[in-house]
């Protein structure tokens, strides 16, 4: 008998770079049953992890050891199987009321607090899906 298809391969995935382990656990638990979150704690291997898991969506941290948000951005926009694929930062920088001021800061990623809610979350991560919520 053939193997069924794995139903969380079928979820939207979200791929969650941030060496704090504990932000890509955060996220999963707040994103609920709807989304396939993969964390990856070591930004070096981001653009292998994308290739291999196609996420719809990359929230990356901006502030990181051995390699900062924008290098992980300036990699991924290399490789054309990750070139297209929306990025987000996510940032403890600022409060999730100031994050809107970091528009055009980044390029053209846009960023979120790691302290909005999971409302806010939710909505940056269907936009940009193309889903509804």
């Amino acid at each position: 008998m053939p193997a069924l298809p794995d139903p969380q391969k079928a979820k939207p995935c979200v791929l969650v770079i941030d060496d704090d382990e504990a932000v890509g656990w955060a996220i999963a638990r707040r994103l609920g049953s709807d989304f396939r979150v993969v964390a990856v704690g070591d930004p070096a291997v981001a653009v292998t992890v994308a290739l291999q898991e196609r996420p719809g969506i990359i929230l990356c941290d901006i502030n990181m050891p051995r390699m900062q948000g924008d290098e992980v951005a300036f990699a991924l926009s290399q490789d054309p199987g990750t070139a297209d694929i929306p990025l987000v930062y996510l940032t403890a920088l600022v409060s999730p009321e100031e994050a809107p001021e970091l528009a055009g800061v980044f390029g053209d990623h846009p960023a979120i607090s790691k302290s909005a809610s999971t409302e806010e979350l939710r909505e940056v991560i269907t936009y940009f899906l193309g889903v509804e919520d």
